[in-house]
């Protein structure tokens, strides 16, 4: 299993197979993505929006109001605090 070392300014390096694997290069962005308490998993950050298109089809939900979304992200922030 591949592992690195933080720094002491809280740097890591990506150990070579994990980003070849992810399809990765200097310059490219990654996502950390929380999928559990305390575990995180790394995702590249690097498709085109045309790679997208069609990943939500078949998927149906009820439209929401800005009334809705406004609530949701007041409920969420107040959680954060």
């Amino acid at each position: 299993m591949p592992t690195a070392t933080l720094t002491s300014k809280g740097q890591i390096t990506i150990p070579a197979e994990v980003r070849a694997e992810l399809g990765v290069n200097a310059g490219d962005r990654v996502e950390f993505v929380e999928i559990g308490e305390g575990q995180f998993a790394i995702v590249a950050a690097t498709r085109s929006v045309r790679q997208l298109s069609g990943m939500f089809r078949g998927r149906v939900s009820k439209p929401v109001s800005i009334e809705e979304m406004n609530a949701a992200i007041a409920r969420r922030g107040s959680r954060s605090r």
